[in-house]
């Protein structure tokens, strides 16, 4: 198992063939599976392989929370598809406390006390649960409608949409699209999509669909309703 060599382009296009149908590396939640393979990769990916750096902007958000997310961190040759060996240089087995290489940590420093971890865990614990024991009867969602606007006339407006649509979160359906002209030979995507408010909102949709910044030049709220 494996991604090839992750420092190159074709180790970084087999990770996103691989999570062209995937959220996360492993499993349905961020896990210390992310983790090494965020380490290995060293710079975001380049905006052609939308499902790596969709994966990659979401992963980053953790940063701060690096140390907490569940799983241990195994070697690079153990995720990835079956047929593809791990060849990334420097790669290794997993992370030592006693280890003192230099590289770039993107996550900042590993050095965190084993009581400061047990706390944020009971903490998160008890949010949960108190969230949990609050949850209202009936979910609030809304239906959105959203003006993705290129760059000009040469813009690949199919490869904007996939871009789009690779954005995958939970509390987020995506909806029927079309291409809008709006003057000179140039055309947005507007696409719709439902959301649960308590878990997506605008400002979360627009990070993500901007972080496209080859194809996509803003993002607008055309509509909002409740459902």
């Amino acid at each position: 198992m494996g991604f090839g060599d992750l420092k190159s382009a074709s180790g970084l296009k087999v990770l996103n063939g691989f999570l062209s149908d995937r959220s996360y590396i492993e499993g349905y939640v961020p896990s210390q599976a992310d983790v090494a393979v965020f380490e290995a990769i060293g710079a975001a990916p380049a905006a052609d392989l939308c499902h790596a750096l969709r994966w990659y902007n979401h992963i980053k958000s953790y940063q701060s929370q690096k140390n907490s997310l569940p799983g241990v961190k195994k070697p690079l040759g153990q995720y990835g598809p079956s047929n593809v060996a791990d060849t990334t240089t420097g790669s290794a087995p997993a992370v030592s406390k006693d280890d003192d290489d230099d590289d770039i940590d993107l996550f900042g420093s590993d050095e965190e006390e084993d009581a400061e971890a047990a706390r944020l865990k009971e903490e998160r614990l008890a949010e949960y649960a108190a969230k949990k024991s609050k949850k209202p009867a009936l979910i609030a969602k809304s239906s959105i409608l959203l003006d993705v606007k290129p760059w000009d006339d040469e813009t690949d407006m199919a490869k904007l949409e996939e871009c789009v649509r690779s954005i995958q979160m939970d509390g987020l359906v995506w909806g029927q699209s079309k291409l809008v002209p709006v003057g000179y030979g140039i055309k947005k995507l507007q696409i719709g999509c439902v959301v649960e408010d308590d878990k997506v909102g605008t400002d979360l949709l627009e990070e993500q669909i901007t972080a496209f910044e080859d194809f996509v030049q803003s993002m607008d709220v055309a509509a909002f309703n409740k459902i």
